[in-house]
């Protein structure tokens, strides 16, 4: 029996009887499988108190009553879309009783509701949705099979203070991205390692580590065209496809001119659009499983060896699945005119 599991008044009750029987303490406890520290301490409190039931400790008082967290569930149930602040709000003015955004969350969570907080994606202008909307019209007819000669690159941070995990928010489909549920914010992470990589279906690059955290064009060059993507190349088919994202050292002419010899056909990424990119959706499985491990990394070089390791075990059928998804993100991405969508 597990040191944490309360013995029942019921098997308390058989406890004592065994021990008035005149049974040793000993063999009562490797009986019922419990402590001999335990069956001795229950023996003494009867010889005490004259009571073998349980006593329950009187614990912190409830912040809320029964009826008040029905009012909470009902809240929430009423809008959907309410995030647990707002749920205070609406308790305070209703009650007159401050309570805290995480009590609002736990009540929910008992009746199987989960507090919602806003997702947050990159501003998009009106040039911005135009031009999404422009390239998945463009790709509307690629099947499965047209994307599967297709390389997804891209750079990411990953740091220490964050427990390596990338900013994303977990949301339930569907009502997550309406426009009131967007929070549109730039981040500049401070602190942190930058990695290189690229996924297909059946395959994936090497995990390339940026040494100083920045790309120069030379150096995209040096360090991931020549080494990783040309290679790469050779061993697909002769309809390779690379894409990358628009960073100034991703659109030098040294790097067009570098494709161009070798014949690589590069499409014209749209700004702004992370959401498009299957490979973001592995940055964040990478990002947990390093964060999840036993000893997390507490150091650079640790943070290096935790990414390179957990990269090699990724399944590659996680690869396979989000580029295969790019049919349904071009689609939901038309659908939505450009907009934001749930990927």
């Amino acid at each position: 029996m597990s040191s944490r599991d309360h013995i029942d008044d019921f098997m308390r009750g058989r406890i004592i009887g065994k021990i008035e029987e005149g049974r040793k303490i000993t063999d009562v406890a490797r009986e019922f499988d419990i402590a001999h520290s335990v069956v001795s301490w229950l023996w003494k409190s009867f010889k005490t108190t004259g009571m073998c039931s349980r006593r329950h400790g009187g614990g912190r008082v409830r912040s809320t009553t029964p009826a008040e967290d029905r009012y909470i569930v009902l809240s929430s149930k009423r809008n959907r879309c309410t995030t647990a602040q707002q749920v205070v709000n609406l308790f305070l003015a209703a009650s007159g009783k401050q309570i805290s955004r995480k009590t609002v969350a736990r009540r929910l969570r008992g009746e199987g509701l989960y507090a919602r907080r806003p997702v947050l994606c990159v501003p998009l202008t009106r040039q911005h949705r135009t031009a999404r909307l422009q390239w998945c019209r463009e790709h509307h007819n690629w099947t499965e099979q047209d994307w599967t000669c297709v390389l997804f690159s891209d750079e990411s941070r990953f740091s220490l203070s964050s427990d390596c995990r990338r900013q994303l928010i977990w949301h339930e489909s569907g009502t997550a991205y309406r426009p009131e549920n967007i929070q549109e914010k730039d981040r500049y992470p401070t602190s942190s390692i930058m990695v290189w990589a690229g996924i297909m279906i059946n395959g994936r690059t090497r995990l390339h580590v940026v040494a100083n955290g920045t790309m120069k064009g030379q150096r995209y060059i040096d360090e991931v065209l020549l080494p990783h993507v040309l290679l790469f190349r050779g061993a697909v088919c002769d309809k390779f496809v690379f894409m990358d994202d628009n960073v100034t050292c991703h659109r030098t002419l040294a790097v067009q001119d570098c494709l161009d010899s070798e014949g690589i056909q590069r499409p014209v990424w749209p700004a702004r659009s992370p959401d498009l990119n299957p490979i973001e959706n592995v940055w964040d499985t990478l990002g947990r499983q390093v964060g999840g491990r036993n000893y997390p990394p507490t150091n650079k070089n640790s943070l290096i060896r935790a990414l390179t390791e957990e990269w090699d075990k990724l399944p590659q059928q996680l690869m396979d699945n989000v580029v295969q998804s790019m049919v349904r993100r071009v689609e939901c991405c038309i659908t939505l005119h450009g907009g934001h969508i749930p990927y």
